[in-house]
């Protein structure tokens, strides 16, 4: 397996000197539990950073799939004998629209590799098996070796360590961790979905994850170094902050979050004296009209220049 991950490895290895000499030498902190936790969240910080793109294309498509929502449900209610043709049909109104129902699950998908690495780094850590760009560097391996935080050490766990502080840290970090990535998903399908979304069996997937992936991360969690579950703590933290930049500044249509959003800027316009604009009237109807529905009233049309003097 580090075969595979070789690249990998040296380059979270390499990420986690080069933030350590940082801390260490540039700004002068003498502590080697500070300095290689914060190493570790320089190592999200870099990472996150590289994902941007992924997130972006994740949160237009997380958008196209919410539109999608009214169409999907017309096709399970055409084919709901015949799940096959169901698929098919599906499928079909992904490629259509360039809709891709996996797009929200890449930057999970592809910080998979990296949290790996960095297990298995620290696990070469705690076996006294240097790994990555350690191997070139005893002294900072053995620092590492040395790291604690809050006197537990970054490079054991909670089912590998028989100190007692260093498993109650490990417990509240790993809660820690579940709680930020079970908070993270509920804001989105709470503020940031439409009603419509919320229904279906897409919908009832998403509720099913919102509570059983914490479960695994919770019980996963004690297998994990506390660097590790450090590194997916800091990423759950910024996700988080992601998702509240995303749900204050550009909200799902027709979203409670959008509601909010208008009723901010509403309150903004008033408070500087400007006049806010109300809402559209409903359209009116003209009698004589079958089946009680309403036409919408004609605007009118806009006189040119020539009428307008002429009228004068």
């Amino acid at each position: 397996m580090d075969t595979v991950l070789t690249p990998l490895l040296w380059l979270v290895s390499w990420i986690m000197i080069g933030w350590h000499w940082l801390f260490a030498e540039l700004i002068g902190i003498d502590h080697d539990g500070v300095n290689w936790a914060l190493s570790i969240i320089g190592l999200v910080i870099v990472i996150r950073i590289l994902l941007i793109p992924l997130f972006v294309r994740q949160i237009k498509s997380q958008r196209k799939m919410q539109l999608l929502q009214p169409q999907l449900r017309e096709l399970q209610k055409k084919y709901k004998g015949d799940r096959e043709r169901l698929q098919q049909e599906m499928m079909k109104l992904y490629k259509n629209t360039g809709t891709n129902p996996f797009a929200s699950c890449l930057p999970i998908l592809l910080q998979a590799p990296f949290l790996f690495s960095l297990f298995r780094v620290l696990d070469g850590i705690a076996r006294d098996h240097p790994r990555g760009a350690f191997q070139d560097h005893q002294e900072l391996f053995e620092s590492a070796g040395r790291a604690t935080v809050f006197g537990a050490e970054l490079a054991e766990s909670f089912l590998t360590t028989e100190i007692i502080q260093t498993r109650v840290v490990a417990v509240i970090m790993v809660i820690g961790m579940v709680a930020s990535q079970f908070i993270t998903q509920r804001q989105i399908m709470r503020k940031n979905m439409p009603k419509e979304s919320l229904e279906g069996p897409f919908a009832q997937q998403q509720k099913i994850l919102l509570y059983v992936l914490p479960l695994v991360f919770l019980f996963s969690g004690v297998y994990f170094p506390l660097g590790t579950v450090l590194y997916w703590l800091t990423s759950n933290i910024w996700t988080m902050g992601q998702q509240l930049y995303v749900i204050r500044r550009m909200p799902a249509p027709g979203s409670d979050a959008e509601q909010a959003a208008q009723r901010r800027k509403a309150e903004k316009a008033r408070r500087k004296g400007l006049t806010v604009a109300e809402p559209e009237a409903a359209p009116e109807v003209q009698p004589g009209q079958e089946n009680g529905e309403a036409k919408p009233r004609q605007q009118p049309k806009k006189k040119s220049r020539a009428e307008r003097k002429k009228k004068r």
